[in-house]
Formats: structure tokens, sequence, C-alpha cells
């Protein structure tokens, strides 16, 4: 049997120097920097949008586009600054200040404490509170659009909501101008306790202003609007403007059928529905909020404007 021949450790293994030369492989010796061209890009999470009715997945840029609304029909969720952009003309407003309240008076927790869940939805939303307020023109009228955002620990009514709330009424009566509240909210926020519940009268007692000096309060109801917001606010406008699929009633659906315990009928508490038992006004599509806002307030405000004239 032949013999394997040993190597001389001081010469090494010839077969594995070419290798080791070859390191990298031909490209990077030909143009080292062509590699880092090709370097692979990291696809942002955020890039598509699940549509919640279909499944079906929505590149991003084409849902805002279309304003936030499905193929489907459904009208996703939006926050003040898309509101905003889509309401007033050209997508132009003075952002107006929402007050200062104290935070956490009671000293809540519930596993966690309230403050730490206030310091997470500013941080996830960019808002100091669930309502945000600006003034411009909706479609040449001009007018304080209010905007709840249920983003923010579910657009729940407390103590800086509804000083926000009155801050909007009373930007209206400085300016004599007509006020517009987008609402989404589920309910009170418990970790306030009776100060939350407080806030329903408060906010009524500024629509009364409002209505004392002639000038319109629209509501516009998107999903969901339920609890406390429902049974104040959301409820007391001249007119009641929703948007298509949206979710409004006090209790929610499944409370009502573990409570009564029978079926409710297909669509019920949904803005459809509504419109059909009378709750509502108008169910109106998104894109066409604007046009019919401008319409219902520059109505609204013609016997006030013709006194005036």
């Amino acid at each position: 049997m032949a013999m394997a021949e040993p190597q001389d450790p001081k010469k090494g293994d010839k077969s594995k120097a070419p290798a080791e030369g070859r390191r990298g492989g031909w490209l990077s010796r030909i143009a080292p920097g062509v590699r880092g061209a090709f370097a692979k890009r990291e696809t942002p999470e955020n890039l598509w949008v699940k549509c919640p009715d279909t499944g079906e997945m929505i590149f991003r840029s084409d849902l805002e586009a279309a304003l936030w609304v499905t193929p489907a029909g459904r009208h996703m969720r939006i926050g003040p600054e898309a509101r905003f952009k889509f309401t007033f003309d050209d997508g132009q407003y003075e952002a107006l200040p929402t007050p200062a309240v104290p935070e956490d008076p009671l000293q809540f927790s519930d596993g966690k404490p309230y403050k730490d869940r206030l310091v997470a939805a500013r941080k996830a939303t960019g808002e100091p509170d669930a309502m945000a307020i600006g003034y411009g023109k909706v479609a040449g009228v001009d007018a304080v659009v209010l905007v709840q955002d249920f983003a923010f620990m579910g657009g729940s009514l407390g103590m800086a909501a509804g000083e926000g709330f009155i801050a909007a009424a009373k930007a209206a009566l400085e300016r004599q101008v007509p006020m517009i509240a987008f609402t989404a909210a589920g309910g009170a926020r418990m970790q306030e306790g009776a100060l939350s519940l407080m806030q329903m009268a408060r906010t009524t007692l500024a629509i009364n202003e409002l209505k004392d000096a002639a000038l319109p309060y629209v509501v516009v109801l998107t999903d969901p609007t339920t609890g406390g917001v429902t049974a104040s606010y959301a409820m007391l406008g001249d007119i009641h403007l929703a948007e298509p699929g949206a979710l409004i009633g006090f209790a929610g659906p499944r409370v009502i059928e573990q409570t009564i315990r029978e079926t409710l009928p297909p669509g019920f508490q949904r803005s459809e529905y509504l419109v059909e038992k009378g709750m509502v006004d108008r169910v109106t599509h998104r894109k066409d909020l604007p046009e019919v806002l401008g319409s219902v307030l520059g109505t609204l405000m013609m016997g006030r404007n013709r006194k005036a004239a």
C-alpha cells in the first residue's frame, strides 16, 4: 500500500495557498466597489397595510393617496394630522393649542401607572392627548375643527380631552365661526374616575354657548364612537354626518347581546343602520366630506351672515 508523502510543516499545504489568494472572489479583484452597490436593502415594516375586511395587502402609498380608504371601502382610522390635511382647503390650517391639565390626579394604577400610559401614548402618537384643534377654511368656509384621536388611549374622554373640546368651542366663539368635531372614542377614561365623567356635562355647556351665539356645531362620527362621548357631545350637533361603516353607540354590540341574550340584526350600530333609524343624518365618504361640510356650514351660516351684512 502506497503511503502518503509527509508534508514539510515549514512549507505548508500548497493546495490551500491559491484558495487563500482568491479569497473574496474574482469580482472583488476586478471591481471592489461593485459588491457594495448590491448590498441588501431592508424593507420598511409599514410598507404594506392589511385590509381588516378582506385581508388584502395594500401598498401604503396607494392607501394614503386614497385617503386611507381600502378598495373594499373600509375607512381606516386616521390621526389629527391626516384628518386636518384632508379636511382643510389645500391642507392649510392654523394649529391651536390645547390646555394643560393636572396629570394623574388620582395616582391611579391598573397594573401599570397611569403616568406611564400617558408617556407611552404621547410617544406613539406625538400628541399631548386625544384632542387636536385646527382653524382654517373648509370648502371656503372658516371653521374650527376638533379631531379626537383614537390612537391615544382609545380616544378616551378625560380632563385633557374635555378641556380640549372647551378650548375649541371658545376659539369658535372668539372667531365667530362654526365648529366641526370629528369624534372617535371608546368612552370615558377610567384612570380619572368621576373627573372624566364630569367632562360630559362641561362639554355640553360649551355646546350650549355655541347655540346661544347661533354658531353651527357639526359632528362627524368616525369609527368607533362609543360610551360617554356618544352620550354627550357626539350626539348634540346641529347636523350629524358619519363615515361609512363606523361603529356608533353607547355600549358595544357584544355587551348588548350578552345583556339581552338575543342576536342583534346585521349591521347593528353601524352608520348605515343608524341613518335608517334617524340617529345619523347622512353617511358620507371621506373624499366627499370637505365639500359636504362646506355646503352644510354655508347653509347654516346664511341667516347669520345676512344679519351681519
